[in-house]
């Protein structure tokens, strides 16, 4: 089929269409358009972003896929502008060395801090399980956590000042669509602590060889898990509001673990944990 002649499709030949001038924007940047879209890339990202049920600006697709857009384009609602670019436009405007032909404009949720929270008085299942990220640089360590939030039950994230944005595309491509679902809210780190306090949750944080061993750390209650920045971590007066530091045991081979990898073993071990206490009822 030629991608051309589908009527939903409006083919674009120069960068000053407003839509493309937004995904330029948007990509460059790594955040949102001022109307409050964000830049995505690639089939399984937009299909996860569909799965997600999160709202389409505007797809747009390189004049090559027409594949792709025969897969996509019955998923997303006829109201969304579909737009056709020159192979070497698209790719001059996405952020990948080789993208697949497919990009669009979505409106993630928004979320607010007590949305982490249950109301008072109302009775949950389960208790909070939050990732405070803070000062994280690594795109790909953001895309780790927010992932495994998802597949653990974390509650929530929230990613205080210097960290990388998570509308970063490199941090969207790592989280494989978690990104879409998992409540997310930026926050200061000195108003982010004391709300966690103000709601019962305990604070720790991980330390590359001293604290309580990960096993024996209790993460059956309500806690907000702190990651620092690759190599500094965090900074001291943080750590000193800390309730407990925990440790996860590892060869001495290696000075520290990965912030991902670290905090996907916090993750993995507090759902062990909570499952096991659930059993136990």
């Amino acid at each position: 089929m030629d991608l051309i002649k589908q009527d939903r499709l409006q083919k674009l030949v120069g960068r000053h269409n407003p839509l493309l001038k937004q995904l330029r924007q948007a990509f460059s940047r790594g955040e949102l358009t001022q109307d409050g879209y964000c830049a995505i890339e690639g089939v399984r990202t937009i299909e996860e972003a569909i799965r997600s049920g999160l709202r389409f600006r505007a797809i747009f697709f390189s004049e090559s896929a027409d594949s792709r857009a025969n897969r996509l384009l019955p998923q997303i609602a006829a109201q969304v502008e579909a737009l056709v670019l020159p192979d070497k436009l698209f790719a001059q405007i996405t952020a990948t060395e080789h993208p697949q032909g497919v990009a669009a404009l979505v409106r993630v949720k928004k979320y607010e801090l007590n949305d982490f929270f249950a109301p008072a008085g109302k009775k949950t299942s389960s208790h909070e399980l939050v990732v405070i990220v803070a000062g994280l640089q690594d795109p790909g360590n953001l895309g780790t956590i927010i992932r495994s939030s998802e597949a653990f039950d974390a509650t929530g994230i929230v990613t205080t000042e210097d960290t990388v944005s998570r509308f970063n595309s490199k941090v969207i491509r790592g989280s494989a669509g978690s990104v879409f679902r998992v409540p997310i809210i930026e926050e200061k780190l000195r108003t982010a602590i004391p709300a966690m306090r103000d709601h019962g949750l305990r604070l720790v944080a991980t330390s590359s060889h001293k604290g309580t061993p990960l096993a024996k750390a209790d993460l059956t209650q309500p806690v907000a898990v702190l990651i620092g920045n690759e190599g500094a971590g965090l900074p001291r007066h943080t750590l000193g509001e800390m309730d407990e530091m925990i440790a996860i045991p590892h060869s001495s081979r290696v000075e520290s673990l990965n912030a991902g990898v670290a905090a996907s073993i916090i993750l993995y071990e507090a759902a062990r944990q909570r499952s096991q206490a659930e059993s136990n009822e």
